[in-house]
């Protein structure tokens, strides 16, 4: 039998569980009118998505203010201009510009321009020696060919070379041409009018090549040096030097002569055969 004590707890306990379920259940059902409250200006029955529709429900109008770009940094594209139209007609403002800047012209009666100097092909001797004066010198500089020299020259220098030939235009016109040097090359052969019709020509030196016959000579010759070369007595024409009444200075040692023509000139003062 149980006290009234005990009863009395009993009692407190089935009160209090009755009062929780009631509780917990409004709790419930208060949250859905809650949040049917905080959406009930939303028009739930209008969000059926259609591709008719689909401009009239999502108003993107306004992204750009809702996002915030400014925690970006800013983006650099390095690029290239683009190309230069082909039509002058989309550039009027340029057309008009450059038809108003006069081209260049040559000027009237110019000559056309060389091309360029290629050595030993005929240029002027100016472009592959050194000129000084009157004086042209172009001593080892891998001649095949005797250059074009300009019309004032009286001394040629063209020692150490490989020219080969003295052909019959390579001193015409050089009236004021006194002396000519070829000394060491490997001149073979010379035209018979290379230097006869040299009017101010007065030494000739040819030593150290490969001649085997001598060409005329301009009678206002003064010095001859044809040293070892490999000239023959056939290869001297008959009274040579008979004309040459200025000469005064003739080597021809260290050749294959047999003899030399006579008369020699009266005015001869040395004379080198061996």
């Amino acid at each position: 039998r149980m006290c009234p004590l005990g009863w009395l707890g009993v009692a407190s306990l089935c009160l209090g569980t009755l009062w929780a379920v009631p509780s917990e259940e409004r709790r419930k059902a208060e949250k859905p009118k809650a949040e049917l409250t905080l959406y009930g200006h939303l028009e739930l029955d209008n969000y059926e998505v259609t591709s008719d529709n689909y401009g009239e429900i999502l108003d993107l109008s306004n992204y750009e203010e809702l996002y915030d770009y400014g925690d970006l940094a800013p983006r650099i594209e390095v690029g290239t201009l683009a190309p230069r139209p082909k039509d002058p007609e989309t550039l009027p403002e340029l057309r008009k510009t450059t038809a108003g800047t006069p081209k260049p012209q040559r000027p009237s009666g110019a000559s056309p321009v060389p091309p360029a100097p290629i050595p030993g092909q005929g240029l002027p001797s100016c472009l592959l020696c050194l000129c000084l004066g009157s004086s042209v010198y172009c001593d080892d500089a891998g001649l095949e060919q005797v250059p074009a020299l300009p019309p004032g020259t009286a001394y040629l220098y063209a020692r150490f070379n490989r020219i080969g030939a003295v052909r019959a235009g390579d001193f015409a016109g050089l009236e004021k041409l006194k002396r000519i040097d070829l000394s060491s090359n490997s001149i073979s052969w010379a035209h018979a009018d290379a230097f006869r019709l040299l009017p101010s020509l007065q030494e000739l030196l040819l030593p150290q090549n490969r001649l085997t016959a001598l060409p005329e000579l301009p009678r206002g010759l003064v010095r001859l040096d044809a040293r070892l070369n490999r000239l023959a007595s056939a290869g001297l024409r008959p009274e040579a030097f008979r004309d040459l009444t200025q000469l005064q200075f003739l080597h021809l040692s260290d050749n294959q002569l047999d003899f030399i023509p006579v008369p020699l000139p009266e005015n001869l003062r040395s004379l080198h055969l061996q």
